[in-house]
């Protein structure tokens, strides 16, 4: 298969796999820790971007499943969104337009 027809693919499961991670993390948070690394690999895999609002989801630094509130703390200061992984206690930045 070419490279090209696998990415449409790449990105549906990424997108189910999030979801799922979604889904299961109540019951199971190293599930959806799971969920996270196999979307990653298969974004890899097929040289696809994770979309950009997935990449608010897991943690840059020790990719686990974030879930705003519960592992993860959320602050807003001079134009950019902050978000605090409780896990590996590191801060990830991104800029409001």
């Amino acid at each position: 298969m070419k490279r090209e027809s696998v990415k449409p693919i790449a990105l549906e499961r990424v997108k189910k796999l999030f979801k799922e991670a979604q889904a299961v993390f109540k019951q199971d948070p190293k599930q959806a820790d799971r969920y996270v690394q196999m979307a990653r690999k298969i974004a890899m895999k097929a040289n696809l971007k994770i979309p950009k609002n997935l990449q608010k989801r897991f943690c840059k630094h020790c990719y686990r499943f974030l879930v705003p509130g519960t592992n993860c703390r959320v602050r807003t200061k001079e134009g950019k969104v902050i978000y605090y992984c409780q896990n590996c206690k590191k801060y990830m930045r991104f800029i409001i337009k």
